[in-house]
């Protein structure tokens, strides 16, 4: 059977399939509405611990754990992950395995073969022979606690619905998760530029090329005009220096960008043992802190866009195979080939990096590191110069790591581990087998530059491009708008508290595309039909605020141009890249008048009728929360978790992402969770998330937090136990 043929039976097996899940689905009970007190009920009793463990619980079901010993701490730490996530979890596991047509039949067979070219376990067996004892006994009490819920606590209702049973962890299922979540960012562009690759011709692609990696520069009018970019995912993350503030300690917010989901992907959480005492935000389903604090020092990290893979053209190199077998629901068993190189496994034979010639992958994660020991002695950290040591080993995924301090210090640093390539930049998306020597030295965290106490008094990152350095880090960076707006708003010479750090993570203001606002309207001549659309932008004062006419209006313009004159091939296809509205801009106002004009009357009639539809850029900007089952039409409903006017944009420090906005559209990607310390006070934390802290359907504190995140507010997050002791419920895990 051909591989079109193998492909179409699937699809309609699958859909079979499919169709039977949902009247699973349908026929399943609504999970019921379950009160915290309900939901607390529902943990277990014992757990393998050695002395009894103490959780306060606040009324948004977040923790504070007191445990008599670092081991308990851990124990209980997965306890609570896997009460407030358990699905979650689920699904990464079998994500990061290659698992998903086991839950959803055939129409997973491919999904699973791309997901298990890239081999995220790999280096795993490696990983776990190698850990520190104190990371490996960590994680093996994390999975204590975990598997303890899976045995004995009800399973969640989305769980049951799925068809996934009790199944315990182990630790080649958690490092494994953890390589899935350490995936470069680098593999998001690439998905994107090797289908333009394919097929543009040779000569087009060579011009392109080089414009995105930055190489050409735009036109004088362009270049006055253009500042903004379309970036796709990100973070923010500041500090403050305590000469700065008024309570003379050093302030950190952060921010992180990622996609909108219930539930969130980040879970609050403070807890302390005799030699760790931290408070933040922890990613669901790892015992990290990834942003957070101690008592002494705060973190908090944003994407470098490292370039921690390459591809490489594998048309001449041997190769051998290897044969997995996927358990399919509703079908049988069904044998996959891995074709595999000594660079690295074929990628392109999977749906995600598809190409026509075979592209080996070779990936930092396909080699051994210990990010979780890293982030251990970050969460132990008392000063800088133990939070540099204690990066050292971090490789994956490359973050601009930011620090705080009790005594006013601030500082910034690259942790990643990237190979030693030539300082030009790479002559295509893919490079011949003989660059791979690149790859016979690694450069890591202690090579990569670090700078401490600036002159401002600020350090701030939002994905842009870090200092040059002798080894490139990375290619693809966000372009300066976000950072350059947090460095505006927390400068001057002025003392900041907590709430001038609050406003940074609310702001919806671009000042940057008011210079290509005006070069739109400089493109005009006078016209009535055109004057109210023009007297919006012209009034417009760069903010995206759900209220404002003016976004709306720019939005709709740029993207009508950018689609009928790509139509017309009169703009190159650069969505690939994190700065593609620069490019495109570019390559918009390089069109002579008398192809523009024409398109510019189109664009501004599109934006009277969307102004006439619409109203605000908040009525056709929506936030739409929902749960994953939300997405299956007319089922879906009852997953849904309302759909209202959302403010911020691509490029504001409050990000709520999108594609070219032409009609109504939802928000993707963006602001998902925040914290802010004031290491004054041990006390002094706040942190809120979009959605809420639990997982389980149903439960109270699903959503909980929404209108928190609405209106600005924040929960306290203390670092003391006697404040967390007046929380409202209280649970003791006894030894058994």
């Amino acid at each position: 059977m051909t591989d079109r043929l193998r492909l179409l039976r699937d699809r309609i097996h699958g859909g079979a399939v499919a169709l039977g899940l949902l009247a699973r689905l349908l026929a399943a009970p609504r999970p019921r509405a379950t009160s915290l007190r309900e939901r607390l009920a529902t943990l277990p009793h014992h757990l393998p611990v050695q002395a009894p463990v103490t959780i306060h619980w606040d009324a948004h079901q977040i923790p504070f754990i007191e445990a008599e010993n670092d081991a308990d701490l851990a124990v209980a730490l997965g306890a609570v992950h896997a009460h407030l996530r358990l699905t979650q979890m689920e699904l990464l596991r079998r994500l990061s395995q290659g698992r998903i047509a086991e839950l959803v039949g055939p129409l997973g067979i491919e999904l699973d073969h791309a997901l298990r070219l890239f081999g995220f376990g790999r280096a795993v067996p490696e990983i776990i022979a190698s850990l520190a004892p104190d990371t490996r006994a960590w994680a093996e009490g994390f999975l204590r606690g975990v598997n303890a819920v899976i045995a004995s606590a009800p399973l969640p209702p989305d769980m049951a619905m799925l068809g996934i049973g009790r199944e315990p962890w182990t630790l080649t299922d958690l490092f494994t998760a953890a390589r899935l979540a350490g995936a470069d960012v680098s593999w998001i562009v690439w998905s994107r530029l090797l289908r333009s690759r394919a097929r543009l011709s040779a000569e087009a692609w060579a011009a392109l090329w080089p414009r995105l990696l930055g190489g050409a520069a735009p036109g004088p009018e362009a270049a006055d005009a253009v500042t903004a970019a379309f970036a796709r995912t990100g973070s923010n993350a500041a500090a403050v220096a305590g000469w700065r503030t008024v309570s003379g300690a050093a302030l950190l917010a952060a921010d992180p960008h990622l996609s909108i989901a219930l539930p969130n992907i980040w879970l609050a959480c403070a807890f302390r043992s005799p030699n760790i005492n931290a408070a933040g935000l922890m990613p669901a389903g790892f015992p990290i802190v990834a942003i957070g604090r101690n008592e002494t020092l705060a973190w908090a990290g944003t994407s470098l866009h490292a370039a921690g893979s390459d591809l490489f053209d594998a048309s001449g190199l041997p190769m051998h195979e290897r044969r997995e077998t996927l358990r399919v629901r509703g079908a049988a068993d069904r044998e996959i080939v891995l074709r595999e190189t000594a660079l690295g496994p074929v990628v392109s034979d999977g749906f995600i990096l598809r190409f026509p010639r075979p592209l080996a992958l070779r990936w930092v994660g396909h080699t051994p590191s210990d990010e979780m020991g890293a982030m251990l002695g970050v969460m132990r950290a008392r000063t800088p110069d133990d939070f540099r040591a204690a990066l050292a080993p971090f490789a994956i995924p490359g973050q601009n790591m930011i620090f705080a301090t009790r005594d006013g210090h601030v500082g910034h640093l690259l942790a990643a581990r990237v190979p030693r390539r030539p300082a030009s930049l790479p002559a295509d998306v893919f490079l011949p087998p003989d660059a791979a020597s690149a790859w016979d030295r690694l450069v890591g965290t202690a090579d990569l530059p670090c700078w401490s106490d600036p002159a401002t008094g600020v350090v701030a990152s939002a994905n842009d491009r870090p200092p040059p350095t002798e080894i490139p880090v990375g290619f693809f960076f966000s372009p300066a708008d976000r950072v350059s707006r947090l460095r505006e708003l927390l400068g001057g010479s002025g003392t900041l508290d907590l709430e001038a750090m609050a406003r940074t993570q609310r702001d919806v203001t671009v000042r940057s595309v008011l210079r290509l606002r005006d070069t739109i309207i400089a493109r005009f001549g006078p016209g009535a039909a055109r004057e109210s659309v023009l007297r919006g932008l012209t009034a417009w004062d760069g903010s995206y605020g759900a209220d404002s006419r003016g976004a709306l209006l720019f939005e709709v313009v740029m993207a009508e141009l950018a689609h009928d004159l790509g139509r017309a091939g009169l703009i190159a296809p650069v969505a690939a890249v994190w700065t593609s509205r620069d490019l495109t801009a570019v390559d918009i106002f390089a069109v002579p008048n008398a192809t523009l004009r024409p398109a510019l009357v189109r664009a501004l009639r599109a934006a009277a009728r969307a102004e006439r539809r619409y109203k605000t850029w908040g009525g056709m900007h929506r936030l739409r929360l929902r749960h994953h089952f939300g997405a299956i039409p007319l089922l879906g409903r009852g997953f849904r978790f309302g759909d209202t006017a959302s403010p911020g944009s691509n490029d504001t420090l409050d990000k709520t992402g999108h594609g070219t906005a032409r009609r109504r559209h939802a928000v993707s990607y963006g602001a998902s969770a925040r914290f802010l310390a004031d290491m004054a006070d041990d006390d002094a934390s706040r942190v809120v998330l979009l959605g809420g802290q639990d997982g389980w359907l149903g439960s109270d504190t699903f959503a909980d937090q929404v209108p928190l995140w609405r209106g600005g507010a924040y929960v306290a997050l203390p670092l003391r136990r006697e404040s967390a002791r007046a929380w409202p419920h209280h649970t003791v895990f006894t030894p058994g």
